[in-house]
């Protein structure tokens, strides 16, 4: 895959998946922005990924909170002019059944999954098209195409970054970037180390390939579609799933 020494920035980049696609662009050769609302965790990456040769740096940020997000990416825009790739992986769960579920669980998926995303891509976006150059990739979930039970908050947000996504896909195709989704589906992470053995083998039934993915299995996906190879694909899904919802 070709990079041509990009600009990225990845949020939830302190573990799991995030990490795993700041580590796969950073040996691309990319300059990796890691940011994360744990300040331990993206330090840790970014120190990772520089002892390894790469170029990397932390940004601790509540995703969350607009405002910061506003002064993070002006800063950024400052320094570097553009942030040439943007992942938006920041993600949690606060499952509950819809009967029991509090608006408080309800609005912190939406913000964090979600909105995050408008806030990064519409401040991130504008220097891409005046560059009319840009990757956008944002991670989703199978959750968000077929539902689950529990998970309204967390399939409506997931649901609702695919739906974003292609809107952006078509505003954004004029000027030469692109915006594409990853859904996965159950990947060895610290957000599914906690599933009991009944939910896990349940789960494995349903997967054709009888086994969990692994956080690189996504990010190989992720990092494919911000190099310079993807650029005639844009507003796509692109499940990684083991096959559970082909």
């Amino acid at each position: 895959m070709t990079f041509n020494h990009r600009i990225a920035l990845v949020t939830g980049a302190g573990r799991g998946i995030g990490k795993a696609i700041a580590a796969e662009l950073a040996r691309g050769g990319v300059t990796v922005i890691c940011a994360s609302k744990n300040p331990a965790n993206c330090g840790a990456v970014a120190a990772e990924l520089q002892a390894a040769g790469g170029t990397a740096r932390a940004l601790p940020i509540d995703v969350t909170d607009g405002a910061a997000i506003a002064k993070a990416a002006a800063e950024l825009l400052a320094e570097f002019e553009t942030i040439d790739i943007l992942v938006n992986n920041a993600g949690i769960t606060r499952d509950g059944l819809l009967f029991r579920m509090s608006e408080e669980d309800w609005n912190a998926v939406l913000a964090t999954n979600l909105t995050s995303a408008y806030h990064w891509t519409k401040l991130l976006g504008r220097a891409m098209t005046q560059k009319r150059w840009g990757r956008i990739v944002n991670i989703a979930s199978v959750v968000g195409r077929s539902g689950n039970a529990g998970q309204a908050n967390y399939a409506a947000a997931k649901a609702g970054l695919i739906g974003f996504s292609k809107s952006v896909a078509r505003e954004f195709a004029r000027r030469n970037v692109t915006c594409n989704v990853v859904a996965p589906g159950f990947i060895r992470t610290d957000m599914t180390a906690g599933l009991g053995q009944e939910v896990t083998a349940a789960a494995l039934q349903h997967i054709p390939l009888q086994r969990f993915g692994e956080a690189t299995d996504v990010a190989a996906m992720a990092a494919f579609l911000c190099s310079e190879e993807a650029g005639y694909i844009t507003g796509q899904v692109f499940t990684v799933d083991g096959g559970m919802v082909m």
